[in-house]
Order: structure tokens, then C-alpha cells, then sequence
């Protein structure tokens, strides 16, 4: 892989940032992305273990359990929407380590608190500060030499410490109670702060005249975005609530958390995978055919009534977004070498994302938990018409799409 953030060569001259050379990445600026990665993707990991602890730990019911989850998510929006037309222009390291401290003591504060009121604005902080280190790790990553490959890779790291949370967590909030998954947020911002701090990459600021030069995106660019954010929503509605469905139909906690520790060990190959396959199934075959297995995996989970269909689709379900995800990725990155499509990452993601918990606690105390699958049907018709504009463009550089 070539970890160099340095020009491509067959880059277009009208995109002055992809011709702003950077320091190279070596291991420790790599390491140090997927640790930031990790960190701020942590959502994509524990949003079934955290809306499930909200509602039995704290007695939250559902609705008010997806609000919170929500508030984070939307903070992110906004930090990432205020932050990706930036990311060129302030200190990337110092960025995404303010951020993660400031996430840190935000987790460490719900530590010691129950009332609803303050653990939403504690959620809200959290998730600022999240999207604001995600967005400049995803520009950083968007800016190298192969951002799908580097993007990968980062899932591969994502699917490692999924298996490590999803393994570990559940048992220790049942034996030390709610709180408990509060500390381990507040760990793994620490760490990824710690990571940042010390290594992590800083690609040169622009001049201003080179931002006054920044292109505007392409329509492609909007469609995929949006296409995206569907399916980070279909996501987050029903993986919020795939633990909670599996213990209301009797299955029982020790297998639903075998489910969710195979659904981590799954999450590692779908990365690695599409990194491999980048020049040999076109992007938009996947991004297309996405969505579709998202959907009807999600009817399989709402509708089932024994077990081993459930934790079968459960297993795949993440991995099925992880791997449209990274060619959709390398797709934009291509189309938009100035890194700011990339950095919008959470803003894409969370957007979808911020929308499910609530909207997914609304449907299950309104209809009851087969309305989710219902709904991804038809979110995943809108995610399949925006993506499938999602093209390479002639003045793209690099593999087939």
C-alpha cells in the first residue's frame, strides 16, 4: 500500500489541493488514523449495546433511548458539516486531539449521572467533538495516495475492535451495571487522543488563494452522499434495536451476545475484501446491490421468529454497509480530490445515522419492531436511485471504479 499523503500524479492542475504534498503517513501516522477511526466510528459498534443499555440499565424506553443516541449523532452532523469545508485550512492533529479529549470528559461525566436532561447535553458535546475529529481523519485518509485501499484498512482496524468491544462490554455492563459502558467510551476516546496527539499525520494548511480555487462538488458527489446517509439510516435504525429484538423473542442474552461477538469477527473481512476486489467489480455494481441486501437482510431480522435466521442476517448486517461504504468511499475521494467530499463523512454517515435510533424507537413503540423491516424497503429504494449516479469521472485518476 502506499501510505504517502503526496500528489497523484495524473491529478487534474484545476484541484490545487490534491498538489499540496504532505509528510508521509508511515506506521505510526497510519496507526494513528485507525485508532482515530476507531474512535470515532464507535456508533457503527455500539449502538446496539448502547441504546440497549439506555432502555434496561436505565429505563429508558425506547423512544427516549433512540433521542439519545440521536442527540450524538446529530452533533456530529453538524460538527462535520461545520468542519469538512475546513479541513484544509486548520491543524488536522490538533483538531481531531482536541476533539477526542473533549469527547473523553464528556463520556466520563455520564459516569456519575442518571438525569435525562443533562446525559442529553453531555450526548450532544460528545458527539461534536467526535465529528470533528472523524471528519479531518477522513479527509486525512481521503487525501493519500489510494484513499480506498487506506479506507480498508481502516475498516479491517474497525472490524478488530469491534470484535474486542461487542466481546468484552456486554459482560461488564451486566456485572457492574449501566455506567460501566460509559468508562469504556471515555477509554477508547483517551486512547485515540493519546494516538493523535502523538502521530497523527498533518498535511499542510492551503494558501488562500488555493481555497479560493476549491471547486464545488459535482452532482455526483451530492447524489452519493445522499445515498449514503440512506443506508447509514437503515443502519442505525435497526441495528440500534437488533439486541432488544433478539431478547424480546426469548433468545436469550448469552446468544444474542454470541451473535453480536460473530457479528465483530464477520466485520473483518468485508474491509480487507473490497480493498482487494477495487479494480475488479466496478463501484457501482456494488454501491447499487448494497443497499438491496441491506433490505432484505433487515426483514429477515424483523420478522423472524427463531433463531438462527436472525443471528444469521444480524452476523452480515454490518458487514454488508462496511463494504459498499469503502468502494463508495474511493469513489468520491476519486471524483473529489480536494479531500472535503471524504471529510463530510460523518456528516453522511450520522446524518442517516442520527435520524435511526429515534426514528427506529418511534416505529417499534408505535408498530412494534416488523415496522422496521417495512421501512428499510423503502429507504433502500432511495438509497439505490441516489447512488446509482454515483460515477467515476473521466478526470479521475487510478483503478476502475
Amino acid at each position: 500500500m502506499e501510505s504517502n499523503l503526496s500528489p497523484t500524479t495524473s491529478t487534474p492542475a484545476d484541484l490545487p489541493v490534491a498538489s499540496d504534498a504532505a509528510a508521509p503517513l508511515g506506521a505510526l501516522g497510519t496507526g494513528a488514523l485507525m485508532f482515530a477511526h476507531c474512535a470515532g466510528m464507535v456508533d457503527i459498534v455500539a449502538l446496539p449495546v448502547w441504546v440497549g443499555t439506555l432502555i434496561g440499565s436505565y429505563r429508558f424506553d425506547p423512544q427516549q433511548a433512540g433521542l439519545l443516541a440521536t442527540l450524538f449523532l446529530a452533533a456530529a452532523v453538524a460538527s462535520s458539516v461545520f468542519f469538512s469545508p475546513r479541513l484544509n485550512h486548520l491543524p488536522a492533529r490538533v483538531m481531531v486531539t482536541i476533539g477526542f479529549c473533549v469527547a473523553m470528559l464528556s463520556f466520563f461525566g455520564m459516569v456519575s449521572i442518571d438525569r435525562y436532561p443533562v446525559m442529553a447535553v453531555l450526548h450532544a458535546v460528545a458527539g461534536f467533538a467526535v465529528g470533528c475529529s472523524l471528519s479531518f481523519t477522513h479527509g486525512v485518509i481521503g487525501r493519500s495516495r489510494n484513499p480506498h485501499r487506506l479506507f480498508a484498512i481502516a475498516g479491517l482496524a474497525l472490524g478488530i475492535f469491534a470484535i474486542a468491544f461487542l466481546g468484552a462490554t456486554p459482560g461488564l455492563i451486566a456485572a457492574h451495571g449501566g455506567p460501566t459502558l460509559f468508562r469504556v467510551f471515555a477509554a477508547v476516546m483517551g486512547v485515540a487522543a493519546i494516538a493523535s496527539a502523538c502521530a497523527f499525520p498533518s498535511p499542510r494548511a492551503q494558501t488562500h488563494a488555493a481555497a479560493a480555487a476549491e471547486p464545488r462538488f459535482e452532482r455526483a458527489v451530492w447524489f452519493g452522499m445522499a445515498g449514503v446517509g440512506c443506508m447509514a439510516l437503515t443502519q442505525a435504525m435497526l441495528f440500534s434495536f437488533v439486541q432488544r429484538i433478539g431478547l424480546d423473542r426469548g433468545f436469550g442474552f448469552n446468544a444474542v451476545t454470541a451473535t453480536l461477538i460473530a457479528l465483530g469477527f464477520v466485520n473483518l473481512f468485508p474491509a480487507p475484501v473490497a480493498g482487494l476486489l477495487e479494480t475488479r467489480i466496478p463501484g457501482r455494481r456494488v454501491v447499487r446491490a448494497g443497499p438491496v441486501v441491506q433490505a432484505v437482510l433487515a426483514l429477515v431480522i424483523t420478522q423472524s421468529s427463531t433463531f438462527a435466521p436472525y443471528a444469521a442476517a444480524v452476523s452480515v448486517f454490518v458487514a454488508v454497509m462496511i463494504f459498499t461504504h469503502t468502494f463508495a468511499f474511493g469513489m468520491l475521494a476519486r471524483i473529489d480530490r480536494t479531500g472535503r467530499a471524504v471529510a463530510a463523512t460523518p456528516a453522511m454517515l450520522m446524518t442517516g445515522a442520527a435520524i435511526g435510533p429515534v426514528l427506529g424507537g418511534t416505529l417499534v413503540k408505535q408498530s412494534g419492531y416488523g415496522s422496521l423491516g417495512i421501512v428499510a424497503v423503502l429507504i433502500a429504494a432511495a438509497a439505490v436511485f441516489c447512488l446509482s449516479r454515483l460515477e467515476r469521472r473521466p478526470s479521475s485518476s487510478g483503478a476502475q471504479a
